[in-house]
């Protein structure tokens, strides 16, 4: 299941109880980010463990375009994790409709 970033942004502004995990890389999480826990790619099959306590909760990734979130909640689904969605167009889209501000 996918989330658009107006969907993401009435959540956040609502202030509900999401886990929102940026899969980017340190750099491009520093040039910009909206708030995600920075877990790039490449470490998500390491941080399990560290994600289990949320298995049944409802956790938003997003990258830059949504390809590499894409992936990692393909994974997470198939490692047990019940509701994962992914951004939409990821930062892009985010910076596409409200600029690079949170």
């Amino acid at each position: 299941m996918n989330i658009t970033v107006q969907e993401l942004k009435k959540k956040m502004d609502a202030g509900a109880e999401i886990v929102l995990i940026d899969v980017r890389e340190p750099y491009e999480h520093q040039e910009f980010n909206i708030g995600g826990k920075l877990l790039p790619m490449g470490s998500v099959p390491n941080a399990l463990e560290d994600l289990e306590s949320h298995k049944d909760d409802e956790i938003i990734l997003y990258c830059r375009s949504g390809n590499r979130s894409g992936m990692a909640q393909q994974f997470l689904l198939q490692q047990g994790f019940k509701n994962v969605l992914n951004l939409t167009g990821g930062m892009l889209a985010w910076a596409d409709t409200f600029g690079t501000d949170k």
